[in-house]
């Protein structure tokens, strides 16, 4: 019979991956969740929530997809005769905490197409995050064979504009947790399903002033809501959903023909409390996890030469409660035509840290 202890172990494995690598103290379930999916974003110190400006909004902001027939063509927004959709995929995969060489890896993959009947994006996405190879035990130790874990997600997004300047869009998505084949597990499930949905909205200004500059397509706010559904549930302990509030603003310093200079700014509350009494249900979490302590907070930067090459850098840094994490992003973009290939770079203030050297690939291709 199969030792109880090996899906304890796997959970706890990932569980102890997750708290120094994605920073979710608390006691939150699926962390894969909270991987940023792009290089782009990544190597802005894990930015997006205010730029969502292609596909990869599915993760960053939904409200973003409203405005992405607007950002690839460069169409007037109070233009409403878009004849030709617009379509973009992308495509991302990274070997996950290097440092643990434990076979780990993360892929990604999105489509999408602004459809004129709905007045908006719809979209696809899929995540997997293979978690390796196990060995499984007999109770006397005796090695049974070996298996492999993996979590997924499946999900569908649609994003609009609800005004000239505001784009509003919504995320669900089905979730699985596959740590232990059932059929060897013993004493409940090796498999954890749930649901979830995320809510965002993204302002771009079109007529503001602030200090007597001009803010028009320069300025713009997001907030996005993530991962909100029930627990996730394995044997007799159910975990919550890694619930996130992010909020951001980004800024467009220069943009002609040949410069494109912005700097961005995010800030993510974890929305889950646990205590002796075990975690907190939505929407109790939502009051309860203020008193976690400190926010991550993100700040990066991207430019463009010709919109062609790019570079990046950024900073995160979150509270040690959180998970300590702090590390400088860099990351460099080509363009030709329509591919865009991303690549970022962690490098970790803490030397020992899961996440040093991480590094991440990407691809972006959008047509008409």
């Amino acid at each position: 019979m199969i030792k109880n202890k090996v899906l304890a172990l796997v959970a706890a494995i990932f569980s102890l991956s997750g708290i120094a690598a994605y920073g979710q103290a608390g006691g939150s379930s699926v962390p894969f969740l909270t991987i940023s999916p792009d290089a782009r974003a990544s190597g802005m110190g894990e930015t997006g929530v205010a730029i969502a400006d292609n596909i990869n909004a599915i993760f960053w902001n939904p409200g973003g997809l409203g405005f992405l027939d607007y950002f690839k063509s460069g169409i007037n927004m109070d233009d409403k005769t878009k004849d030709v959709p617009f379509r973009e995929v992308s495509l991302s995969v990274s070997p996950w905490l290097p440092q643990f060489n434990a076979d780990l890896f993360y892929s990604y993959m999105a489509i999408g197409q602004y459809i004129p009947e709905i007045d908006g994006t719809l979209a696809f996405n899929f995540v997997l995050m293979n978690l390796g190879e196990f060995t499984r035990t007999a109770e006397n130790g005796q090695p049974l064979g070996k298996f492999t874990s993996n979590e997924f997600t499946a999900g569908l997004s649609y994003g609009t504009i609800v005004a000239p300047d505001l784009g509003v869009g919504v995320s669900l998505r089905y979730i699985r947790s596959n740590l232990i084949p059932t059929a060897q597990s013993s004493g409940g499930s090796g498999t954890g399903v749930s649901v979830g949905f995320d809510l965002g909205v993204l302002w771009k200004p079109s007529d503001l002033k602030v200090l007597g500059l001009d803010m028009e397509d320069n300025l713009s706010l997001g907030v996005n809501l993530q991962n909100v559904g029930p627990k996730m549930t394995y044997i007799r302990e159910a975990d919550p959903l890694p619930t996130k509030l992010r909020m951001g603003a980004a800024y467009t310093v220069t943009k002609d023909e040949f410069n494109d200079l912005k700097f961005a700014v995010d800030v993510a509350k974890l929305l889950v409390r646990r205590d002796s009494l075990g975690s907190h249900t939505i929407p109790r979490s939502f009051v309860t996890a203020w008193e976690n302590p400190g926010v991550e907070f993100s700040l990066g930067a991207e430019y463009w030469y010709e919109q062609i090459i790019a570079l990046r850098a950024g900073y995160f840094t979150e509270p040690r409660g959180l998970g300590g994490r702090r590390y400088w992003n860099f990351g460099a973009g080509i363009r030709y035509d329509m591919f865009n290939l991303d690549f970022s770079f962690i490098n970790s203030v803490d030397a020992n840290s899961p996440l040093s050297n991480t590094m991440r690939f990407s691809m972006l291709v959008d047509w008409k």
